[in-house]
């Protein structure tokens, strides 16, 4: 079945919806001045990038807009694309009726929607900002003073651009192994209020994805410090190759590596498992050119040291200053993650729960399992739950900044699951599981039999892994699974496809 996205107008609406949201301000920029649609707007953005630091400035403009709590600062990460996934048990006096209502997958109502337009607007306005750093880049080269702080800029923009279509593409788009819906979404190159996003099918969308992630790839592979210094020393002070700041703290950022991750994702949902296969490979033997492994496993390391998100196996990671401030409220409702009470709008996980996802694992040594869940929580009647603890932290700790305020975007674990469920080498793959598990303090995993095995230890696998991350939702869909856990109702495309918001484009909500 093909679904007609045309029909009544609708399509036309959501474009100039899209469209329009390219006049959300530039970083700093006012509101009102963008909105101001009049012969000197042209001239204003001309301003804007006049300067390498004003592509700069854009550019931080970006990630800001990413770190938002609509994306990926709160909803597309630990909340409202987790609760699609039904991985939380959500209070039944809670006032967070949104969250409510799309983990029981009920998209139609007043609060599902206005949750799922706020993402589905963040998305847009940081592609329409990457889409005008594009565009002046690749018009105003002689703005920088070197090829490579032009390169690097450009690239980031590509793989920004990409990072959020993918996931318009995830939530929004058609079942991508299978199914009887159609759905053409917009693929935006808008930099104008003038111009409308074509829609695409499910292929050219994906060739669209392809096209950007390889652009951003060949621009950042001879220009990105982060494919000479390892990750630890891009943000050391005193180098000698950078001597400009900005192009320090490569991990917070889309780089070179965090791209060809990136595209490893990418290839697996949309069906492209050889290439998949191949990256994920690639990236798990890179190594720089004194021998140092690009981004090795890290959980045995970090969680020793109390580092919960595990920010030493990230590709991309995003910084949230303010973290802690708002996860405390959404998970443990104590700043130290000691006995504390579960109340009404926050979201946990019964002790139920806890034992099926780590069922058949070795909790009496396994790292998540004692790192990730604060099993004491309270409610009020008495009643124990267990708690998240992967962005709360104690007060007390040391460099919050780079190892504890941050949300992670792209993982080095993620690269071996892709290769483990992608392989049809068992040898290869049990290989890989004995590392994977020694990162997680397990020392003596059992050992697959067959590859239909792995293929189920995956998809659990990816539950346990990525929890607040933001991926459960997304790993269903490719699969197609029609059992999601935790949920009585099965699965289907309704269940996975998610309406695109059908309002218009009104100026007075862009802030």
């Amino acid at each position: 079945m093909k679904i007609n996205i045309r029909k009544n107008g609708n399509a036309v609406r959501k474009a100039g919806y899209i469209a329009a949201l390219v006049l959300a301000p530039l970083f700093l920029s006012s509101c009102n001045d963008w909105l101001d649609v009049r012969p000197d707007t042209e001239q204003k953005e001309n301003d804007q990038f006049s300067t390498e630091n004003g592509f700069q400035t854009a550019l931080t403009g970006c990630y800001l807009q990413m770190a938002s709590m609509n994306a990926y600062g709160l909803n597309l990460t630990m909340t409202s694309v987790e609760n699609l996934a039904d991985l939380w048990r959500i209070n039944s006096s809670t006032s967070r009726y949104g969250e409510r209502d799309l983990s029981r997958h009920e998209y139609t109502t007043d609060n599902a929607k206005s949750t799922i337009k706020s993402i589905y607007t963040t998305l847009f306005k940081t592609i329409a900002q990457a889409n005008l750093i594009i565009k002046n880049a690749e018009d105003n080269t002689g703005v920088f003073k070197e090829k490579r702080m032009h390169d690097v800029i450009l690239g980031e923009a590509y793989a920004i651009r990409a990072y959020c279509q993918l996931d318009i593409l995830r939530l929004f788009g058609q079942m991508p192994n299978g199914g009887e819906k159609e759905v053409k979404l917009p693929y935006s190159e808008a930099t104008s209020i003038t111009d409308i996003p074509q829609y695409y099918s499910f292929a050219e969308y994906a060739a669209k994805l392809k096209s950007d992630i390889e652009r951003a790839e060949s621009l950042l592979k001879d220009s990105d410090p982060a494919t000479i210094y390892p990750y630890n020393r891009t943000y050391a002070t005193g180098e000698e190759y950078e001597k400009n700041e900005y192009l320090m703290y490569r991990q917070m950022r889309l780089n070179y590596w965090a791209v060809r991750a990136l595209h490893a994702r990418m290839a697996l949902y949309t069906g492209d498992k050889d290439a998949a296969l191949t990256i994920a490979r690639d990236l798990i033997n890179a190594q720089l050119a004194d021998g140092t492994p690009v981004r090795a496993l890290s959980g045995l390391k970090d969680y020793g040291s109390g580092y919960t998100t595990c920010p030493n196996e990230c590709y991309f990671s995003i910084s949230k200053y303010d973290i802690k401030d708002y996860a405390v409220n959404y998970f443990t409702d104590n700043e130290n993650n000691v006995v504390s009470s579960y109340g009404a709008n926050q979201f946990a996980i019964s002790h139920e729960m806890l034992e099926k996802l780590f069922e058949g694992e070795a909790i009496e040594s396994h790292n998540r399992y004692s790192g990730l869940w604060n099993q004491s929580l309270k409610d009020g009647d008495g009643y124990l739950w267990v708690g998240f603890k992967r962005y709360c932290f104690d007060d007390k700790v040391v460099n919050p900044n780079l190892y504890y305020q941050i949300i992670p975007m792209l993982r080095t674990s993620e690269m071996y699951l892709i290769v483990m469920e992608t392989s049809t080498d068992l040898t290869e793959v049990n290989q890989l599981y004995v590392e994977y598990m020694k990162s997680h303090n397990v020392a003596r995993p059992r050992m697959f039999t067959s590859l239909s095995d792995v293929a189920t230890w995956i998809e659990n696998e990816y539950r346990r892994e990525f929890y607040g991350e933001g991926q459960m939702f997304y790993t269903y869909k490719r699969l197609g699974e029609k059992n999601i856990l935790w949920n009585k109702t099965e699965a289907n495309e309704n269940t996975y496809i998610i309406p695109l918001p059908e309002t218009e484009y009104d100026p007075s909500e862009i802030k």
